[in-house]
């Protein structure tokens, strides 16, 4: 008899064994196709990055003032189309809080002017004109120097600097905001009337070189 009771005891024990492990392997097998889920979910509806070009640029007034004081300052008036392309064919985008600026040697010259908020549809494009400028914004003296001897040349390289938040509708997902930073690299060629001091009356001007943009978000 106790010979019997210690083999059925040895088989109960070999049995809840066996179960432990085909537990176990039945939980490991299904973490391993919810995680191969949620992979291919992430392929399919991952956020992509807008990407931005500029087609056009308008220079209006780009010009020294208080040229004779000790003190420089920058007078600026420049538009620029900045198209927002959205290169994923499952996501739309919402941007809200953008502000856009133009700057000059790593010297902003003029104040950010607020933009709209935008909705953007699956593999749209997004165009935006802003008129920016304002007062004379104080620069630095090498940076001066520099913008009376580009515009001298009629040549002269501005970053397009656009900042806010973005936010990703994916299918059945929705992405927090995300911080927006686009910056474009623009050289145009300036007329007479852009680039003199204290003049005005300037308009599209050619765009040099093919617009090199940055996009994080």
């Amino acid at each position: 008899m106790d010979v019997s009771r210690k083999a059925r005891f040895c088989e109960a024990h070999h049995r809840a064994r066996r179960l432990r492990h085909l537990a176990t392997a039945a939980l490991a097998v299904a973490a391993l196709a919810a995680a191969a889920a949620a992979l291919v979910l992430y392929l399919v509806y991952r956020p992509v990055m807008p990407q931005a070009s500029v087609p056009r640029a308008a220079v209006y007034r780009l010009a020294l003032a208080n040229a004779s004081s000790s003190a420089h300052a920058l007078a600026a008036s420049v538009q620029f189309t900045l198209v927002l392309h959205n290169p994923s064919d499952r996501a739309s985008l919402l941007y809200d809080g953008l502000v856009a600026y133009a700057s000059y040697r790593g010297e902003p010259v003029m104040p950010p002017a607020p933009l709209p908020p935008v909705a953007q549809d699956r593999g749209a494009d997004v165009a935006m004109s802003p008129l920016l400028g304002g007062a004379a914004v104080p620069v630095s003296p090498d940076a001066a120097r520099a913008l009376a001897a580009d515009c001298a040349a009629r040549r002269v390289q501005l970053r397009l600097v656009v900042m806010g938040r973005v936010k990703y509708r994916s299918g059945p997902f929705r992405s927090g905001w995300r911080d927006l930073y686009v910056r474009c690299n623009v050289v145009v060629g300036l007329s007479t009337e852009a680039a003199v001091a204290g003049g005005g009356g300037g308009g599209d001007v050619p765009l040099l070189e093919y617009p090199r943009c940055a996009v994080d978000a």
